[in-house]
């Protein structure tokens, strides 16, 4: 029904506008002639649609209507036509009303506008008269001044020209007066003015003046230039006086080149201050400074107003010379350079608190220097710089307490030199222990104030610092333990490397200097690095700004590793280098007597008093750098073997019956080689008197043993043997620690110079202890009384 509804209404505002068209519609005949042509052409196509059509044919309509529709539809049909047709008449009606309406309002417009047009004519005859009378009395005035005009336009022209030669005649004075009363700006403008005059007619007419004007432009120029160099103008008046020039065709590239020149001789006359020793300055860092020191604040507050100053002409430079950016930044740079070059000139003499100060006074002058010149970043420049500064530093002092310890160590070698070894020996100990453990805290104390300021600079070099401390502690004691090495006479490419005053060549080390270092070395180990990693430890703790891949900064285990292993070479070395010279005294005393014509002995051999000697000087240089040691001697008991073997007396087994039986004697001696308990003669060396002794005379005897097994002897030879072998019994039982092992040796010397003795027959025991007693007895008359 809804839809049927909606259909109702579209065909009611169809048939509207259709009826409306055909009203209104000015061409009856093209209607007339659409209707006959609907008419031929509905017989054709005929529909119940066409009622709403401009060629509607009623009785077509009805006939279809008729034939498509019963009796119920047509009267439901007609109803609905009858009210549509009702609808359509009150449409009309009212639409006629409206169209009514409208026609009356025009006519009355048609009306008034009749009304206010009468008259109009002769109001504008009347204006356009009175136009024709204006233009022709204008004529009339503009002919009559035609002549009177241009005479007046000529008289203009030339009170114009009278005027600019006036002021080119006067254009001298004017200038004159601008000098006197500074005016430059308009004394520019006046010239300026008349130069297109003087370049058309200076050579000529205005000779004269050009000339007094030039040199009047002469003066306000150098005028003009004494103002740009003047530091008492201010930057906007020497900006206009850098313009003025400019309008004067003034090279200003050379004014701008000799600023800058200016500016760094600034620079270089500041840099000059910085340079000049501090006088009495004090030695302690707890000291409050003196003047002339570089915490001067006298000398602070000069830098201070020369570095504004300084900034102040940057600022003039840059507002002067607008593209100067690139030169005053390079400059900027520069000046920061220098700052940090200068304090590298001096930073060995310099303390913790000096370079503090001294790095104050740079980031004081770099901030400065940024309020003017923010584009040359320098705080990130001068940060980069001052890294580079402090680490020298923080390497500087290490370098300087190795060349401490290095002092302390060569003075034990001239010591010797000098013959004062006992002295030497303890000082050197003693001073070298000192110059380590007190030398290293002093150190950490000093780096410790870098990490008490609390100026920006150093505050972000805080974690750097802590860390190049670190690294700074592990170098410096790998630099020690390859300069203990360079020292004790052997080399290597790292000590050759350091560059230290005080090394020693190989062939002039000392032997009481090779002790001292594996003293010291034992003394580190134990000590020195324990005590300095707990410094380190609770004032150093911290950094992290190396990577994990390296590892930690200081290893205080692998540190004591080194120095633990470097004592024992250089104790070793040690005893290397005293048991040589003995070698050598040995050597002397085998190779140059005939040992097969020697004669028959009268006493003990000189060789023996020199070796004592030797294990005496020995002695006397252990006791004052060793400590005594708690081991106590072993003698030699029925436990280290039989001792009526014939292997602990060799000699009183060999009868004095032949040859014959002695070799047998002999034999019979290596056989209980054999079956005899095996003695343990070398044991590791300790850090103590008795036990560097001890294996000192262990190798001295085996090296005797190996001379003795390279000679021939005869009968007394072996006899001297075996007299020099007992009185060395009775002088080592002082002086070695292991009595057994020395007896051993002595033994085993007494048994292979049997082996090489054609006629192996001793000395009957009475008289080789006559003979040992007239020894004892005439040393104890020779040596002094105590």
């Amino acid at each position: 029904m809804e839809v049927e509804e909606g259909v109702q209404i579209d065909d009611k505002a169809k048939r509207m506008r259709d009826l409306l068209s055909s009203f209104y519609s000015p061409d009856s005949s093209s209607n007339a002639s659409s209707l006959e042509n609907y008419s031929s052409s509905s017989s054709r196509f005929a529909t119940l649609d066409t009622i709403n059509t401009t060629s509607f044919d009623a009785d077509l309509y009805m006939n279809l209507l008729v034939q498509k529709s019963n009796l119920e539809n047509l009267l439901q049909k007609h109803v609905e036509m009858a009210a549509e047709i009702k609808n359509l008449d009150t449409d009309l009606q009212m639409l006629v009303y409206e169209n009514y309406n409208k026609f009356i309002s025009a006519t009355d417009t048609i009306k008034r506008m009749k009304n206010n047009i009468v008259g109009m004519e002769a109001n504008m005859e009347q204006l356009l008269k009175k136009i024709m009378s204006v233009q022709s009395k204008s004529d009339g005035v503009n002919t009559s001044l035609f002549e009177k005009r241009e005479h007046i336009e000529k008289l203009h022209r030339t009170r114009n020209l009278l005027r600019k030669v006036q002021f080119i005649y006067d254009l001298p004075t004017r200038l004159e007066n601008c000098i006197k009363s500074e005016a430059y700006a308009d004394a520019v403008k006046f010239y300026t003015g008349a130069m297109p005059i003087f370049k058309a007619y200076g050579e000529s007419s205005f000779q004269e003046c050009k000339r007094a004007s030039e040199e009047a432009v002469d003066v306000i120029i150098k005028n003009l230039q004494r103002k740009v160099f003047s530091d008492s103008e201010s930057i906007q008046a020497r900006a206009e006086a850098v313009m003025l020039l400019k309008q004067l065709d003034f090279p200003v590239i050379n004014l701008k080149v000799k600023l800058f020149e200016k500016l760094e001789q600034f620079l270089v006359n500041l840099h000059l201050d910085e340079l000049k020793e501090p006088t009495n300055a004090s030695a302690d860092d707890n000291e409050p400074p003196k003047e002339g020191t570089v915490l001067d604040s006298a000398s602070s507050a000069a830098h201070e107003a020369s570095i504004r100053e300084f900034v102040e002409a940057v600022r003039a430079y840059r507002a002067i010379f607008l593209d100067s950016e690139q030169q005053l930044l390079k400059l900027a740079q520069d000046f920061v350079t220098k700052h940090f070059d200068a304090t590298r000139q001096k930073i060995k003499q310099l303390r913790s608190v000096e370079l503090l100060a001294i790095l104050r006074v740079i980031w004081s002058d770099v901030l400065l220097i940024t309020e003017v010149l923010p584009e040359a970043d320098l705080p990130d420049y001068a940060l980069q710089a001052a890294r580079i500064v402090v680490k020298d530093y923080i390497n500087s002092t290490f370098k300087q307490l190795l060349l401490d310890i290095s002092d302390a160590l060569t003075k034990a070698q001239v010591g010797q030199k000098q013959g004062v070894e006992e002295y030497s020996l303890q000082v050197a100990l003693e001073a070298s222990r000192k110059a380590v453990i007190q030398g290293s805290l002093d150190v950490l104390q000093n780096f410790r104030q870098l990490l008490d300021e609390n100026s920006d600079l150093v505050l972000k070099l805080r974690d750097l610092i802590i860390d190049w401390v670190q690294e700074g502690f592990q170098n410096f004691f790998w630099a020690l333990d390859d300069h203990f090495v360079l020292l004790s006479g052997k080399s290597n490419s790292a000590s050759q490397n350091l560059n230290i005053p005080g090394s020693i060549a190989g062939d002039k080390v000392r032997a009481g200097l090779v002790l001292v270092l594996a003293q010291l070395s034992l003394f580190i180990e134990q000590i020195a690095i324990p005590r300095i990693t707990e410094e380190i430890a609770s004032s150093f703790s911290g950094g992290g700004t190396r990577g994990f891949e390296y590892g930690p900064a200081f290893v205080p285990a692998e540190t004591c590793r080194t120095f633990r292993s470097a004592g024992e070479k250089f104790l070793d070395l040690y005893i290397k280098m005293r048991t040589q010279k003995i070698s050598v005294v040995l050597k002397k005393r085998f190779t140059a007597p005939n040992w097969v014509k020697h004669k028959e002995p009268r006493e003990v051999h000189m060789f023996v008093d020199l070796l004592l000697q030797e294990l005496e000087a020995i002695g006397t240089e252990v006791k004052q750098i060793l400590p005594q040691g708690l081991h106590h001697k072993h003698r030699r008991t029925d436990s280290n073997g039989s001792t009526t073997s014939s292997r602990s007396n060799p000699y009183d087994r060999l009868g004095r019956s032949n040859t014959q039986k002695a070799r047998s004697q002999l034999l019979e001696t290596h056989l209980a080689k054999l079956f005899k308990q095996k003695m343990e003669i070398f044991t590791k060396v300790e850090h103590t008197q008795g036990s560097v002794l001890t294996t000192i005379v262990k190798l001295s005897l085996k090296s005797l043993h190996e001379f003795v097994r390279l000679q021939t002897f005869n009968r007394s030879g072996f006899q001297q043997i075996q007299l020099d072998i007992q009185f060395l019994k009775t002088a080592l039982k002082g002086i070695a620690e292991d009595e057994a092992a020395v007896d051993f040796l002595l033994d085993e010397v007494i048994v292979a110079t049997a082996e090489r003795c054609l006629d192996p027959i001793p000395l009957e025991p009475p008289i080789l202890d006559k003979l040992v007693q007239a020894k004892l007895a005439k040393n104890s008359e020779q040596s002094p009384v105590s």
